[in-house]
């Protein structure tokens, strides 16, 4: 009779792939555009080159968020990370399930959630936005204002309507930065930039243009009723107050205003004399208007 060998060690199982599909997206920091398939049942972001998905910033933790795949839902949790996960800008402080569109913040990085069976015509479609967006803000980009720039004035010339443009920034942002930290100035900035986007038209198109930098197209608005804007959103940034880390930042700003007219027919002149009313802004001491 043969002899029966005793059974060998059983080997561990892998971790399951997680059953839903689902991706992240990088919409902010590097390498914007970025996707990263959820395969697996657990899933580690961080700064340590170990985690799946690494993230080298000063403000993320060498092991700062993990996402699990559980009762049919992809979770996430702070793995106890000095800068906090948020989830749609809310600290995450337990076990969260995420939805579709959901977006995740690990120190200066803005990560979209997708999931479900459309994932490659939604992750294609959140390539675009990521075009023609800013992901910190959810304004327009530079991109996105350059093409409504560009139609507007044509449109402006042809039928001799209106037309006006606001650039303003913030006063002494990197004073901001350099006190609170480079996270709570990404707060402000969104803070910021919503507050004033409630107050505008549909029509109106509100872009970043830089760091601390933004503009807001008027169309069908004369220099005077852009004059009045302008000064109704000055007050609205100084009145905007941003809550940090249980800290309270207030900032102002200063703004420039110009119109489209004869001697101002091209997208870059109109650039050009919006800058220049905000650099008088600037100098006469900021926190005011001029145009």
């Amino acid at each position: 009779m043969a002899e029966t060998m005793p059974p060998g060690p059983v080997a561990a199982p892998l971790p399951a792939p997680a059953a839903v599909s689902a991706c992240l997206v990088v919409m902010y920091g590097p390498d914007i555009g970025r996707r990263v398939a959820l395969e697996r049942a657990t899933f580690t972001i961080g700064r340590s080159s170990q985690s799946d998905l690494c993230i080298d910033q000063e403000s993320v933790s060498r092991t700062h968020a993990r996402i699990v795949y559980r009762d049919g839902a992809h979770c996430i949790e702070d793995l106890g990370s000095t800068n906090g996960t948020h989830v749609n800008d809310v600290a995450v402080t337990a076990l969260l399930a995420l939805a579709h569109g959901m977006q995740i913040k690990v120190g200066s990085s803005i990560l979209k959630f997708i999931s479900g069976d459309h994932l490659e015509t939604s992750y294609h479609e959140e390539i675009y936005r990521l075009m023609t967006t800013d992901a910190l803000t959810q304004t327009w980009n530079r991109r996105y204002l350059n093409e409504a720039l560009e139609r507007e004035l044509n449109r402006s010339a042809r039928y001799d309507r209106p037309l006006s443009l606001i650039t303003f920034d913030i006063d002494h942002f990197k004073k901001v930065n350099d006190a609170y930290g480079h996270v709570a100035g990404d707060a402000v900035l969104r803070q910021l930039a919503g507050a004033i986007k409630s107050k505008l038209r549909q029509q109106d198109v509100l872009a970043r243009t830089g760091g601390e930098e933004f503009c807001i197209l008027l169309p069908e608005v004369p220099l005077e009723s852009a004059r009045v804007i302008a000064e109704k959103i000055r007050g609205i940034a100084e009145r905007t107050l941003t809550r940090h880390d249980d800290q309270e930042i207030r900032c102002t700003i200063s703004v420039g205003v110009a119109a489209f007219d004869a001697a101002i027919g091209t997208v870059d002149l109109l650039y050009q004399a919006a800058d220049a009313r905000l650099y008088e802004a600037k100098n006469g001491g900021r926190n005011r208007c001029s145009g």
